[in-house]
């Protein structure tokens, strides 16, 4: 499971910069300065790291048994600039808290 915790963090933090990047640089260079070229590289990007944000979100869901609510939420939390990171610290606790709490086995 820490694998998968990994894994969901880090691409937490490389949506959730994309996506500032996107929304703070590139659209007012694009509607501001008429110059698309940010949101023509980076759009497509976030695009896709996106779509693999929600396949380590919802690889995490399962390997967790987190509620079906709990897995929605956190996966639209990649699509709310600053939301991803604040997801991000919120479930890593929760899992670390999780994986302290349990029994050592031998």
């Amino acid at each position: 499971m820490r694998a998968s915790l990994l894994f969901y963090r880090v691409l937490a933090y490389v949506v959730g910069v994309g996506l500032i990047i996107l929304v703070l640089v590139g659209v007012p260079l694009k509607y501001l300065a008429d110059s698309p070229a940010v949101v023509a590289v980076v759009g497509p990007m976030h695009g896709f790291l996106y779509m693999v944000y929600l396949v380590a979100a919802v690889n995490l869901a399962f390997r967790a048994r987190w509620s079906p609510v709990k897995t929605v939420l956190v996966m639209l939390a990649g699509t709310i600039p600053f939301l991803s990171f604040v997801a991000e610290r919120r479930v890593t606790a929760d899992e670390l808290a999780r994986h302290e709490a349990r029994p050592a086995t031998t």
